[in-house]
């Protein structure tokens, strides 16, 4: 992080909002917006945030994944892929 061009205080994203806009779309590098010297918000580019969104989607299956096997909620691979046979023939 470049703290002179990845943090500014809130006064200036008001008076200079194009300029971070094009900033933060073109560096792919967040914005940490301050107010009263205390970090606030953050600003991204839309193609960050959603790349982000589905990270944290993947992460999350992989977290309940990880729970049911502690859980003991597992099936062999061939039960469950006869399982899913029978419903396709059903």
């Amino acid at each position: 992080m470049k703290a002179n061009r990845d943090i500014k205080p809130i006064s200036y994203v008001k008076a200079h909002t194009a300029e971070i806009l094009s900033q933060v779309n073109s560096t792919k590098a967040p914005l940490y917006i301050t107010q009263n010297g205390e970090a606030k918000a953050v600003i991204i580019d839309t193609e960050s945030y959603e790349a982000l969104k589905e990270t944290l989607n993947f992460l999350k299956i992989l977290s309940i994944g990880g729970s049911q096997i502690k859980k003991g909620k597992v099936k062999k691979q061939t039960e469950f892929f006869n399982e899913i046979e029978n419903e396709i023939l059903k």
